[in-house]
């Protein structure tokens, strides 16, 4: 079929964009494994800059890939129960309750943070723990996961669903393990794949919750962006994304694989 004017005005519109988005990525990891970034990639090719960062802030790394699994899960237990109690009672309460608990997503960072100081800082020694941390990444998080499961669980008609599976006799567990959460899967692995983005990648809120042995990669990426090298600092960029891609490739992967067996049933 031959392609008419719209088809490539379109195409070139959507690869520009996509230039546009790719190139400073794209010139952020080039300069972390150059010598010298202002002389480029002429200057030689090099692993010093990330071998330097994980000597210096592999601490971060793993610590944000701790906090990353625990928000998942905290959220995994909030979020999926808390859209699933909204999606059977739906009216003006739960849409109250609803726009209650996205309200941490549209005030800035820094503000949750200096209300969560204020309000349980001075507990024990939460402060000076990455617990203090973990319970702002989840506050941030878990919108987002309740409102991916959420728009599934409306999508699927889920009154008709439970009903016709107790009409087989099925318990409320069974309901609700054997047929609401497998057809809700997209749902949770979309909100799963943005709680684990959020939490790696958040850093104004952290900024204030950290301290300096609770430091996560994004305030040690903020550090190297402005105390040290360029390059130390692109080779830190780096290290993300080795570490974000193939993590969500993973994941999809794992939901995919899943599907793909419940499919064959």
């Amino acid at each position: 079929m031959r392609r008419g004017i719209g088809f490539w005005t379109g195409l070139c519109f959507t690869l520009l964009i996509s230039a546009f988005l790719i190139l400073p990525i794209f010139a952020s990891v080039i300069a972390g494994v150059t010598v010298n970034q202002f002389v480029g990639i002429s200057s030689g090719l090099t692993t010093r800059w990330i071998l330097d960062v994980w000597a210096n802030y592999g601490g971060t790394v793993l610590l944000s890939l701790q906090i990353a699994f625990a928000t998942l899960v905290i959220t995994l237990l909030l979020g999926i129960p808390a859209a699933y109690v909204l999606a059977r009672h739906a009216g003006v309460t739960a849409r109250l309750i609803e726009e209650a608990l996205v309200m941490p997503v549209a005030v800035p960072g820094l503000a949750t943070a200096l209300g969560l100081i204020l309000a349980y800082g001075a507990v024990g020694g939460l402060r000076s723990s990455w617990y203090f941390i973990l319970v702002g990444h989840v506050v941030f998080c878990l919108p987002f996961m309740m409102r991916a499961v959420l728009a599934v669980l409306l999508a699927i008609d889920l009154h008709r669903l439970e009903e016709a599976a107790r009409a087989c006799g099925a318990s409320w567990a069974q309901r609700f393990f054997g047929v609401v959460l497998p057809n809700i899967r997209g749902g949770i692995l979309a909100g799963s794949l943005m709680v684990v983005t959020l939490s790696l990648g958040e850093f104004n809120m952290t900024l204030l919750l950290h301290t300096p042995f609770t430091r996560t990669l994004p305030v040690g990426l903020a550090d190297a962006y402005t105390a040290l090298r360029t390059e130390m600092a692109s080779a830190y960029t780096l290290i993300f994304f080795a570490l974000i891609v193939p993590l969500l490739s993973a994941m999809q992967w794992v939901v995919g694989r899943l599907d793909q067996q419940r499919g064959s049933r």
